[in-house]
């Protein structure tokens, strides 16, 4: 799928960070993007910088999930290329002073992490897969869904997160094993430190810091890196159930 002129993506998460920079990549490639998010001055700047389209869509939620799907598809047709990158990532402790971890700030951060990119996955799967083949190989659509290092190497206060970063670890081999017959290939990348809207917002000197953990090279991954391998695993047909760290060989300490 090296030619992506008119090919119709959709970009979970699109509104900024890793995710505006992959919907630049796409949009660079010609293609017609779709930004899910759910900040909508953020998705209205994005969208138009890049000449892309947007929906509201609670990522948790499977009906949002599926009018965001069809209002997309109205705009701009069956979606082939479907990048997972809308995410949470609120700490806190097992136990903290004395007290468990909230219930319901865990079950959302399952919920958007990894039941999001599941439903997302799974609607875009079945969209693909009742259409015809786009490539020699019989391929019909390419689906990246976004984990983390913290799914290996999950730190203090993030076991939500990590628990939710490695279901997404988890499910990666089996839907690729699910959809090959039907020619819808999965991978998923898990980026270390980044320069996200998250960590551009502190100091810099702590942004040093956290850039000088990574071995090679010592700094904090640029999102347009993270767009061009998701460009890279788009153009490469043997790439499918398997997850890319994307991390500069940093393995995160406890704290």
């Amino acid at each position: 799928m090296s030619d992506l002129t008119n090919t119709s993506a959709i970009v979970t998460g699109g509104a900024s960070g890793l995710g505006a920079a992959v919907a630049a990549h796409l949009a660079g490639r010609g293609a017609k993007v779709c930004l899910f998010d759910m900040n909508a001055d953020a998705a209205t700047q994005t969208a138009a910088k890049l000449g892309a389209t947007w929906q509201e869509v609670d990522v948790s939620n499977p009906d949002s999930v599926k009018d965001g799907f069809e209002q997309a598809r109205a705009k701009q047709g069956q979606e082939r290329i479907l990048v997972n990158c809308a995410g949470i990532g609120p700490a806190s402790k097992t136990v903290s002073r004395g007290e468990p971890h909230d219930p319901a700030l865990f079950a959302k951060v399952i919920g958007v992490n990894l039941l999001g990119s599941f439903y997302c996955a799974s609607t875009a799967a079945a969209g693909m897969v009742a259409g015809d083949p786009t490539a020699p190989d019989g391929e019909r659509g390419v689906i990246v869904n976004t984990a983390s290092v913290a799914a290996y190497e999950g730190q203090v206060g993030q076991v939500a997160y990590a628990a939710s970063k490695g279901g997404i670890v988890g499910m990666t081999l089996p839907m690729a094993r699910d959809l090959a017959d039907k020619g819808v290939r999965i991978a998923t990348i898990a980026p270390g430190l980044f320069k996200t809207p998250l960590l551009e917002g502190l100091p810099q000197e702590v942004q040093d810091s956290l850039g000088a953990q990574v071995p090679f090279p010592s700094r904090l991954g640029n999102p347009e890196e993270f767009g061009k391998l998701v460009g890279h695993i788009i153009d490469n047909p043997m790439i499918n159930g398997e997850v890319i760290r994307l991390d500069g060989a940093i393995r995160m300490a406890p704290r």
